[in-house]
């Protein structure tokens, strides 16, 4: 399987595992009392996602440089 791709798929389903926690901690917000783990609930597909996009948006950019670098050679 392509590296790209793999890394891509992982982004969408990390991306909806972040709106479902995001729904929680919205209903849990309603609450009187919400537990901290529900606050931070989020964060951890927050920062998957996070380092998956920062691949995905540099990857157009670092694959010119790699096929210009090639064709100067």
């Amino acid at each position: 399987m392509n590296w790209n791709n793999t890394v891509r798929q992982v982004h969408r389903w990390v991306s909806m595992a972040f709106t479902v926690a995001v729904i929680i901690n919205v209903a849990a917000m309603t609450q009187t009392q919400a537990p901290l783990w529900v606050g931070l609930l989020a964060l951890i597909p927050l920062i998957v996602l996070l380092g998956t996009g920062l691949y995905l948006f540099a990857l157009p950019y670092v694959a010119t440089k790699l096929t210009a670098s090639r064709v100067e050679r």
